[in-house]
């Protein structure tokens, strides 16, 4: 059976890595006794792979991992035993039994993720105010370049078809982007080329950022073609275990 665990990462915990992130759960699962099952042969691992790893930095409330079970066990029970031996700053929001196919992990399905791009104090949210009225202009553009950093050097991109959708609200700016292995676009790419659009000296600024959502695309390859989009978010997926 195959499940995935949605969680958040919050507080101090948001400046440690992917790895730790991957090495803490493995000690949560043993610890509460989840029935995860491991890989065979001489150097077994438990069967476990996130959807898309949270930069450092940043909070979320919508965090992802698959698993693979060994055994039974109610989604009711899982969550309270691994929420009972974690620490503060993850918790356990859900844990619902997914499709067996391997094309619908996490990893191979997420399209899409929402952010919620905010400010460290007061003074951040009063030098932003007078620009937020830019981000319709902004999204008007038919291109949007800028320069993205790459393994071996820096290459010219245009982000506006990842970006889904860009709203002020009254703590901060939320952000719907693409996310994934085949597109990924980061808050802070399109929050630098909104500054320099909008003639705004990104260095007055000190932005925070918090992953709220992620989201698998259900749209047909014609749909798909044609602009449309049929978001569901990971978690709706599943179904929990009774």
């Amino acid at each position: 059976m195959k499940v995935r665990i949605k969680f958040k990462k919050y507080g101090s915990l948001r400046f440690i890595g992917h790895l730790d992130v991957m090495r803490f759960f493995q000690k949560v699962m043993r610890r509460a006794q989840i029935p995860i099952a491991f890989t065979a042969g001489y150097n077994p691992h438990m069967i476990m792979s996130f959807a898309s790893p949270l930069g450092i930095g940043l909070t979320s409330e919508g965090e992802y991992f698959d698993i693979e079970l060994a055994g039974y066990i109610s989604s009711e029970e899982a969550v309270r035993r691994m929420n009972a031996v974690s620490v503060d700053g993850i918790e356990v929001v859900s844990f619902r039994q997914i499709a067996e196919e391997k094309k619908m992990t996490g990893m191979s399905i997420v399209a899409a993720a929402d952010y919620l791009v905010g400010f460290r104090n007061s003074k951040d949210r009063a030098i932003w105010k007078p620009y937020e009225d830019r981000i319709t202009s902004f999204l008007e553009q038919p291109e949007i370049v800028v320069l993205k950093q790459t393994k071996r050097s820096e290459q010219e991109s245009n982000i506006r078809p990842l970006i889904y959708k860009m709203e002020p609200r009254e703590d901060g700016i939320c952000l719907r982007l693409a996310a994934g292995s085949a597109q990924n676009l980061k808050p802070e790419l399109v929050m630098s080329a909104f500054c320099r659009f909008a003639g705004l000296e990104e260095k007055r600024l000190t932005f925070t950022r918090h992953r709220l959502e992620m989201y698998a695309d259900l749209a047909s390859d014609v749909e798909k073609a044609e602009g449309m989009r049929k978001l569901v978010t990971l978690e709706e997926l599943g179904k929990d275990i009774e």
